[in-house]
């Protein structure tokens, strides 16, 4: 415990120790824009679903999309790159939106130049 945790009573701050990992999942839409509506729809309905399985399993954050050129692309982050697709694997086989989606695991900060990403195809 450091000289202000014995000060104030407080435990230092684990999670900020914590590296921050990321699975962005690029998806390939119709048109070279931002897709068609009922794919943004079905996109939105989906990452809901990733959303309420990220916050159950307690394994890191959904933070939100980006749609555009042709991509719509998912943003998550945690502690743990592995557990996080873990999570989301079933929701990612269980529609044709997916397919050819293109999956990168970063295990540590996007500064990091030295952290090691893993690529997937779906």
């Amino acid at each position: 415990m450091g000289i202000i945790s014995r000060l104030f009573g407080t435990a230092p701050n684990k999670e900020a120790q914590q590296p921050e990992h990321a699975v962005l999942v690029e998806i390939p839409l119709s048109n070279n824009e931002f897709g068609l509506d009922q794919e943004r729809s079905q996109i939105q309905e989906l990452t809901d679903q990733m959303d309420a399985a990220i916050n159950e399993a307690g394994v890191g954050e959904f933070d939100g999309d980006e749609f555009g050129d042709g991509i719509c692309t998912l943003y998550m982050y945690g502690p743990d790159a592995d557990r996080l697709l873990a999570v989301i694997d079933s929701i990612l086989r269980s529609d044709e939106i997916f397919r050819g989606a293109k999956v990168t695991k970063r295990y540590g900060q996007a500064s990091d130049p030295k952290a090691r990403e893993e690529h997937i195809e779906y």
